[in-house]
């Protein structure tokens, strides 16, 4: 690889490298698919924690806020366990509308236990759809974890149809000092102690850890904005909730 080539890749970088978890960029994906597979059973009780319970709720109100509606074909890019996607069958009332995409195969196999709609191993930066396929795409929570922003970002504008919705939720640091020092014992500390406790899994708790991790080193909104409008989209906007649950919108222009 290029100096050039390199300075390119990381500046759309989600973050740096971690070198507590893994030595190089290239590592970074393999890490993550293994972490996942090796926490999925558990991941749903770590979310639950992790949103103190009012995650449910708001997966929902969210996207009907941002305009998920009938009639709308919808793509849940890094399912997970089908959280995001559980939300958009009840928006949709038509599990068919809903398909949805992780690269890691111990997350699908928990979300076949719950959905009954299309899921796909595969990846944002390379998803396997034709161009103009959805109306509405969310990615919850797995911005930090992709290789590159800008890869993913036109990906995902190919695959909408024009005229279609970009949903990204992300959890951010809270602006206030006071603020940060309670997210930070709460996310680095308490919860994956929690995990531990609770799960008796080793894996999860790893799993929170680089969860913290990810959030504290990622790039600023300012960055992942910019990256949205220098990959094509129009409408490019940011709502921030509660001061850390980030609500980036983006369109594909319709012609």
């Amino acid at each position: 690889m290029s100096d050039k080539t390199a300075d390119r890749t990381a500046a759309t970088a989600p973050h740096p490298v971690l070198k507590k978890y893994y030595e190089s960029a290239s590592e970074r994906r393999p890490f993550v698919s293994a972490l996942f597979d090796n926490a999925a059973k558990h991941y749903d009780w770590v979310c639950a924690m992790g949103s103190l319970g009012s995650g449910r709720f708001y997966r929902g109100w969210v996207l009907t806020q941002s305009g998920l509606r009938n009639g709308m074909k919808f793509l849940d890019i890094a399912t997970g366990t089908g959280l995001v996607a559980r939300a958009a069958t009840h928006v949709l009332r038509e599990p068919r509308a809903v398909v949805g995409l992780d690269p890691s195969a111990g997350m699908l196999r928990e979300a076949r236990k719950a959905l009954a709609v299309p899921l796909v191993q595969g990846i944002v930066e390379d998803l396997p759809f034709t161009t103009n396929h959805f109306d509405f795409l969310c990615m919850g929570y797995a911005l930090r974890h992709v290789t590159d922003l800008g890869v993913a970002f036109r990906e995902c504008r190919r695959v909408l149809k024009p005229g279609g919705r970009l949903l990204i939720l992300e959890i951010s640091l809270p602006s206030s000092a006071v603020g940060q020092r309670v997210f930070r014992l709460y996310f680095e500390s308490v919860l994956p102690l929690l995990t531990r406790l609770s799960t008796g899994s080793g894996e999860a708790e790893l799993l929170m850890k680089y969860y913290w991790d990810t959030i504290a080193h990622c790039v600023p909104s300012d960055q992942i904005l910019d990256v949205l409008r220098a990959s094509a989209f129009a409408g490019v906007t940011r709502r921030v909730r509660g001061g850390m649950l980030n609500e980036y919108i983006a369109l594909k222009p319709a012609c």
